[in-house]
């Protein structure tokens, strides 16, 4: 009888050779070992939290000419291991030196509140869709931007909370975060992972593809980074942060340790990775650790990545921002909600978005950095969001150069998360505009909406994107939804 894993194996990739694994295990394991391809590989326990022990295996594996499936398994003190679903056997492609690798793309893996849970008919269906196509042609590498995990019913589950979310305000930035209060936070955050990454098919694409992750504010809890600084920075909303932080780093970052972790100029204060992968760039900002209603990245975390920007000098660069930098813009609601007594209720949406008014700034500075790399590398440019529960197309043109240059942005959101309704799409178009919005005086550089072929300018439905470069050169990129609509667009 095969030994059971808590969660897990998640196959995830952290250099261009470099592989790793992770699962979790109940306590008091002694030896857990990987085997891949026959040999073994031994774990390195990364942590413990209160749901198990949590461990990493790695392994190069050196490029060659062909495509390789790997086969692996877990041994859990010398006996196999299954995982929840009771699989304990799994394998995974690794693309030839030269061969174009397919990849796909995802965000919003989860509800924001019960109600669209329990009217949700197939939760995982995206997900059984990306699994029958990795059966037909393997994916070589799956990116996540961003909500693998909806911590939202927190505030309802955690009976701590409950009560100190019953006070006055004033009372409410004062408390203290009790043990009893911060051990709840704890086996909040380790059961929901458990019980929602065990979810099938997600959990067999966990397993069979490599990924990458970055988080979003829904794997804190919604809106983090996006509240008055009396409530960001009180005793139990850091508590949750830290908890919510210390889970992020053992299972998607899988160890603050991570080799693609980009340089830091002192301590490190943020999550920004960097990962070359054949002949891409994937660089994947942390756009919540450091969020402000002032501010997204810190001046030292801008400096990291405005070094690590210099040293992508060839190939191509994708992106990773959770929140589109380039979407419609809110400036009409947020103005009319301003000094109003609904301006605190819905502060956490409006200036999580880019283009809010205090992020302008760092919005302009980060679309000019990556026009100016994109001229010197001479390669696509390719920002991948999610986040607003449609799927979307933007493109920034630069005409301002001998040379023009465009960005372009694919929005997929979400892959289990419910588009907005009719009426919520209604409400949500009234009260902002997708009008081409010019970022220079000579109305040379400009950020719009366009359309993708064969779908509508907003996909309103669960979708994700898969991504591969063709015979022709060009990116081609494919909306996988729930409807009959194939929207599909050629990025040049």
């Amino acid at each position: 009888m095969a030994s059971k894993l808590v969660l897990g194996p998640i196959l995830g990739i952290t250099s261009d050779t470099e592989y790793s694994w992770l699962v979790m295990t109940k306590p008091n394991v002694n030896q857990l070992d990987l085997v891949l391809n026959g040999n073994a590989v031994v774990f390195t326990k990364l942590g413990e939290l209160t749901s198990g022990w949590v461990w990493r295996a790695s392994a190069a594996l050196p490029l060659t000419p062909n495509g390789t499936t790997h086969d692996y398994q877990v041994q859990l003190d010398g006996e196999l291991a299954s995982s929840a679903a009771g699989k304990s056997s799994w394998q995974f492609y690794q693309p030839g030196a030269t061969e174009e690798p397919r990849m796909a793309y995802c965000s919003c893996n989860g509800f924001s509140d019960y109600k669209l849970l329990t009217s949700t008919e197939t939760p995982y269906a995206l997900w059984s869709k990306m699994q029958k196509l990795h059966g037909e042609s393997p994916f070589s590498l799956l990116l996540m931007g961003g909500d693998q995990l909806y911590a939202d019913s927190i505030w309802t589950q955690v009976t701590s909370l409950k009560s100190w979310n019953e006070q006055p305000r004033d009372k409410k930035v004062k408390a203290q975060a009790s043990k009893v209060m911060q051990q709840q936070i704890a086996n909040f955050y380790g059961n929901l992972y458990v019980d929602r990454w065990n979810k099938q098919p997600f959990a067999d694409m966990l397993a069979s593809i490599p990924s990458v992750m970055m988080w979003d504010d829904h794997d804190i809890f919604d809106g983090w980074g996006s509240y008055p600084a009396d409530i960001q920075n009180c005793e139990v909303y850091q508590a949750i942060y830290q908890e919510a932080k210390r889970h992020f780093e053992l299972l998607q970052l899988r160890g603050t340790d991570n080799p693609s972790l980009i340089p830091v100029n002192g301590a490190r204060t943020h999550f920004t990775t960097l990962l070359k992968f054949r002949k891409l760039n994937i660089l994947a900002l942390d756009n919540r650790s450091e969020r402000t209603i002032k501010q997204v990245m810190g001046a030292a975390h801008w400096a990291d990545v405005i070094a690590s920007l210099a040293t992508i000098t060839s190939g191509d660069l994708l992106l990773m921002s959770a929140v589109p930098v380039v979407y419609r813009d809110f400036s009409f609601a947020e103005s009319a909600v301003d000094a109003t007594p609904w301006e605190e209720e819905l502060t956490d949406d409006l200036k999580d978005h880019w283009r809010a008014k205090e992020h302008e700034g760092e919005r302009s500075r980060l679309i000019m950095r990556l026009l100016e790399n994109a001229r010197m590398r001479e390669g696509k440019t390719v920002i991948l969001s999610g986040d607003v529960h449609v799927g979307a197309l933007g493109v920034i043109r630069a005409e301002c150069q001998q040379q023009p240059v465009q960005i372009h942005q694919i929005v997929s959101s979400g892959i289990v998360h419910p588009a907005p309704s009719f009426m919520q799409w209604l409400g949500i178009t009234a009260v902002t505009n997708d009008d081409v919005e010019y970022l220079d005086e000579a109305k040379k550089i400009s950020a719009s909406m366009i359309k993708p072929f064969g779908g509508d300018k907003y996909l309103r439905c669960r979708n994700f994107t898969t991504l591969q470069a063709g015979t022709d050169g060009k990116l081609w990129v494919n909306w996988i939804i729930e409807g009959k609509d194939e929207p599909v667009y050629p990025i040049q």
